[in-house]
């Protein structure tokens, strides 16, 4: 397996330190303290606080070609029980490799930022393409999803964590434009994969955003972040 930074809270560490576990089969990131985080995630989406989360690596089930297997939802919930997580644990899943698995971060004005991403696009679609799921039912998993964890110990309230997810969502496109990946649907420029998930995570720190759109220091951050973290994880693969 390919070395990913391994980031550990030292000694006395401060509450919005994290720690990083990757195996094949997932990625965990442990909060050394609850925090709020905003997120589209299978388990435990919306907002909540969170204990950690966990990116878990599921075999590919194209169509729903694999039947009988029981709901995205109950298989993280199951998994995170089996690896010791808290409930409280925002869950997402891929058939993507997690050698994919990228983690980018930095600190300016005294706010950190990390942005961790796993990815695949042999999903990838544009905003607005037809889809193949004509019904208000909840679709077959498909492969080829990009999953972003955004962190920072900046204290974000709720409008700020909305607009957060909406910068690193515009961060992902911004990447996936940069790399030359097109919808197979429209052929337009794709704009993430049809099974995305994104969480943002606020922080206890001592700097407070109100705000974090493109204008502001945050947003910068956040946006540089996930499309370095994106661009890296999928240059190999476009």
């Amino acid at each position: 397996m390919p070395r990913h930074p391994q980031p550990r809270p030292p000694a006395g560490a401060p509450a919005d330190d994290h720690r990083l576990e990757l195996t094949r089969d997932h990625a965990v990131v442990r909060f050394s303290t609850p925090r709020p985080v905003l997120s589209s995630a299978i388990h435990n989406g919306g907002l909540v606080e969170a204990a950690g989360a966990l990116i878990l690596r599921v075999a590919a089930n194209h169509d729903g070609a694999a039947a009988g297997h029981e709901p995205p939802r109950a298989t993280l919930a199951r998994r995170a029980r089996a690896l010791g997580l808290a409930p409280a644990t925002v869950g997402m899943m891929t058939s993507a490799s997690l050698d994919s698995l990228r983690y980018v971060a930095l600190r300016e004005g005294g706010v950190r930022v990390a942005a961790l991403v796993t990815a695949g696009v042999s999903n990838a679609r544009r905003a607005g393409d037809r889809a193949e799921w004509r019904t208000f039912d909840p679709p077959p998993p498909a492969g080829g999803t990009i999953n972003t964890l955004v962190l920072t110990d900046a204290r974000l309230g709720t409008a700020a964590l909305a607009e957060a997810l909406m910068v690193a969502t515009e961060a992902k496109a911004a990447a996936l434009q940069g790399l030359g990946v097109f919808s197979p649907v429209s052929g337009g420029t794709a704009t993430g994969t049809g099974t995305d998930a994104t969480a943002v995570a606020g922080g206890h720190g001592p700097a407070v955003a109100e705000w974090c759109g493109k204008h502001t220091l945050l947003g910068e951050m956040i946006a540089r972040a996930v499309i370095d973290a994106l661009t890296d994880s999928l240059r190999g693969w476009v």
